[in-house]
Parts: C-alpha cells; structure tokens; sequence
C-alpha cells in the first residue's frame, strides 16, 4: 500500500524496497501473509513504518513511535530509525522518551504546553542539567538516558 501512489519510473524498484523494508524488519517477513490488525502493536508500529518507506519519501513524519511498546522493542525501533536516517532520509520525530529521541537527533526541540521552550543540537540538550531534570529523570548521564549502562 505504500507504493501505491507512485507513478512512472518511481513504480520501478518495488521488490527492492520491499526487501529493504524486510532487511529492517525481519518479523514483517516472517508475517507476510497475516493481516496487519492482528499483528503485535510492535509489529504493527514496524508496518506502518514500512509502509511509509515504500513511497520512497525523503523526509519521513513519526510521531510517538514508541508509545506502547516493551523496552526491548523500544531500542529495536529507535536502532531502525537510526539506520534508516543514515541510509540518507530526513526523520522529524515528535517522542515523549526524551533520552531516546536525543541520543539519536541531530536536533531538538522541547515543546511545553505546545510552545517551544527549549532548542538547539541534541548533543548539547542531553548534556543540559535542566533537560536532565526534567525529562530525563534526574541528573542522569547519557548511558543512563538512553536506557543501557
């Protein structure tokens, strides 16, 4: 359903995609022919990701892909997002696990109340005492933050 809108030369390609987006989530294969509102929210939050890599975008939206996973699966998504970021498409992540998404960002945005309150290079808000206090859990360091150690 993914590639669904592309036209022309961008219709070529397909089987590619389709083993890139395999190559990244291996479970998918493993499910290929069961339908995608019976898999695990895991499984399902790999599909819609998936799903939106086919049509080949440049720049790819996730809001709050985390949200009601298992640990585990948390650090397997955000691995993915890495990769698929260094394969050369833009990520704009909107995501409450505020250690994960800024080990990860190049940039980064704190939002309060829907106003920003805080911005600059991930790096630099990851390391910031006051960001470690209020969305990290304390004065933390970075493999505390990002959930190994």
């Amino acid at each position: 359903m993914g590639a669904y809108a592309r036209r022309g030369k961008a219709r070529g390609g397909l089987d590619e995609d389709r083993d890139r987006v395999f190559s990244l989530f291996p479970r998918l294969k493993e499910r290929a022919g069961q339908m995608g509102g019976t898999l695990s929210g895991g499984e399902q939050q790999m599909l819609a990701i998936g799903r939106a890599l086919m049509s080949r975008p440049k720049l790819l939206l996730l809001d709050e892909p985390s949200m009601g996973l298992a640990p585990m699966l948390v650090a397997q998504i955000f691995g993915i997002i890495s990769e698929i970021n260094q394969q050369g498409t833009t990520i704009l992540l909107v995501e409450q696990n505020a250690a994960q998404a800024l080990q990860r960002a190049d940039r980064a945005y704190v939002l309060e109340v829907g106003r920003v309150v805080m911005s600059g290079a991930a790096r630099n808000l990851l390391d910031d005492r006051s960001v470690r206090a209020a969305y990290l859990g304390g004065d933390v360091g970075r493999d505390d933050a990002a959930g190994s150690g």
